[in-house]
């Protein structure tokens, strides 16, 4: 007799599977923020002003969120097998066509690549968590997820940093491919959907029906408050880790290419270190996180604050502080996948988690357009005698305050809706 379904909760068999899902995730962080720590490279690679550099990370981030809908209706429908698996190759793929690239426009369509891949991921490796374990641990298992992705950016700070600096672009990023073509063979072979017996994927889905799911998910509040809690927190870390951190800490804070690698190398350990309270804190008080995550979003704009009004280059420990403060936002931002588990049904998981998701990549999206435009127009007017003056990076990353603010309110508005709709206690 075959052991029932509920024996796989939380199994050996389960660990492995979350083992390959989050190795997956961890490949697909890596190659999402190789560029981050390329980017002056790029610069001088593709011969490109602070504009066209951002169109790089602009492209990746605009198809990731542009994905994450579609990559949520599909993994509901094929399961996160097959899609994590197309994912990692894809992103091989995009890898490859960097490192051959010496236009602008074959670099943009290697990113696009990753975008695509990196999109079929995340919101895969979390559709098997409510599968394959019980629910008291899928909130610190979601933490889990996120911290291996801060671990897939340290990679990127350091090892992939290091090798791109002794041997060069091409090697380095044909390295980053081959981890990805790791990720896919894993994937293909060692995960699995669901348990034996346990039917989890709507093998009917039709057009109506995913018309149907999607206008479910649009209509709940609580996808609409993850979808903004997802807006408002994440970009700060994520724009920061993705596009403008290496040009930051050498430019406006004086930093060599060393200093600044122990810098982002702190900032994603801290990540790691503070994910499991996070996790904690969301658990414990899910009836006020909204309020958590406003007050985690405060804390993060402080850290900016304090850096971009410092005269001068701040002292090293204050820089390193704040960049903390920052990172805060990254482990945060997963609050909105909590969010959005209360208050969907199993079956429409993975539809509204894309939703969500795309919350956060576009404002990192806007966020990065907003700081390059600005930085362009300084230098273009005259006002900053180079590109990545140190300077101008004040007016520049404070244009982003604009989109936390938006978000800000958004958040307000939806958290008075929840409660009007699910009771005065629900988030």
């Amino acid at each position: 007799m075959a052991p029932p379904p509920s024996s796989y909760k939380d199994s050996p068999t389960a660990w492995a599977i979350l083992a390959v899902g989050v190795f997956a995730y961890f490949s697909a962080v890596a190659q999402r923020t190789s560029f981050g720590v390329a980017s002056v490279e790029a610069a001088d690679r593709f011969h490109t002003a602070a504009a066209g550099l951002s169109m790089f990370s602009m492209m990746q981030v605009l198809v990731y969120a542009v994905l994450q809908v579609p990559v949520g209706v599909l993994v509901d429908r094929y399961g996160p097998r097959i899609l994590i698996t197309i994912g990692a190759v894809a992103m091989a793929a995009g890898q490859l066509q960097l490192a051959a690239a010496e236009s602008v426009t074959g670099g943009v369509v290697g990113r696009i690549l990753v975008g695509a891949g990196d999109a079929a991921t995340f919101v895969c490796v979390m559709r098997l968590l409510p599968v394959w374990f019980s629910a008291l641990k899928v909130p610190m298992l979601t933490q889990v997820v996120g911290m291996t992705g801060n671990l897939g950016q340290l990679f990127s700070v350091i090892p992939f940093a290091v090798l791109l600096h002794a041997t060069g672009w091409v090697p380095s990023f044909v390295a980053m491919a081959g981890m990805c073509v790791l990720a896919a063979v894993l994937s293909g072979l060692v995960l699995r959907n669901n348990p034996p017996g346990v039917r989890v994927l709507n093998d009917s889905m039709s057009l109506a029906s995913v018309r149907a799911s999607m206008a479910e998910s649009l209509k709940e509040p609580g996808t609409q408050l993850g979808f903004w809690v997802h807006f408002t927190v994440q970009f700060a870390g994520n724009t920061f880790a993705l596009m403008w951190a290496y040009p930051y800490l050498q430019n406006a804070q004086g930093l060599d290419p060393t200093q600044a690698s122990f810098v982002m190398t702190v900032y994603v350990v801290f990540n790691v270190v503070v994910a499991p309270l996070v996790g904690k804190l969301s658990a414990r008080f899910a009836r006020r996180r909204s309020a958590l995550v406003l007050t985690f979003c405060l804390v993060a704009w402080s850290g900016w604050a304090v850096l971009l009004l410092w005269p001068g280059h701040a002292p090293i420990a204050v820089v390193y502080v704040c960049v903390c403060m920052i990172a805060l936002s990254l482990p945060a931002s997963m609050m909105a996948f909590d969010i959005v588990r209360a208050f969907n049904p199993p079956r429409r998981g993975g539809t509204a988690t894309g939703l969500a998701n795309v919350g956060g990549f576009a404002a990192s999206l806007l966020a990065i357009y907003v700081t390059g435009l600005v930085l362009d127009l300084l230098y273009g007017a005259g006002i900053s005698p180079r590109l990545y003056d140190g300077e101008a990076f004040r007016p520049a990353i404070a244009a982003q305050g604009v989109v936390a603010l938006v978000g800000t309110i958004a958040i307000l508005r939806c958290t008075h809706k929840v409660r009007k709709v699910h009771g005065p206690d629900a988030v």
